[in-house]
């Protein structure tokens, strides 16, 4: 899947999932641990978990699994690692708290594409 591919099924995820504030970076050359950053925000712990487990998901349809997952027992911020893209996910106030926009204000912002018309229920191709 190309990588343009993989950003926006992920944030449609996150949208259809009711999360908020997503945005993508491209962080490369400029970390040494991934290229690319989604961040995000739902509105509990329990959303923050939920949003989580439907990217894994709904990634692993496509034989896609990430290569470590952090905080999805306590739901305040989770990290999965797909490799080249990591995505972040927080309850309010931490991303405020830990900035990481602010950590990466070099990087490239990335536009996505979400399809705010189409049902959460309706299959998607990716």
């Amino acid at each position: 899947m190309k990588v343009e591919t993989l950003l926006n099924a992920i944030a449609q995820v996150i949208h259809d999932k009711k999360g908020m504030n997503i945005l993508a970076l491209d962080v490369k050359g400029l970390s040494s641990i991934t290229d690319y950053l989604v961040i995000a925000e739902g509105l509990a712990d329990r959303h923050v978990i939920a949003i989580a487990q439907a990217i894994i998901d709904e990634l692993a349809k496509n034989d896609i699994s990430p290569i470590h997952k952090e905080g999805l027992s306590e739901g305040d911020w989770v990290v999965l690692d797909y490799g080249e893209v990591m995505i972040h996910l927080f309850k309010p106030g931490f991303r405020e708290k830990y900035s990481l926009e602010r950590l990466w204000q070099n990087s490239q912002l990335i536009d996505l594409t979400i399809d705010f018309l189409v049902s959460p229920k309706t299959e998607r191709s990716y």
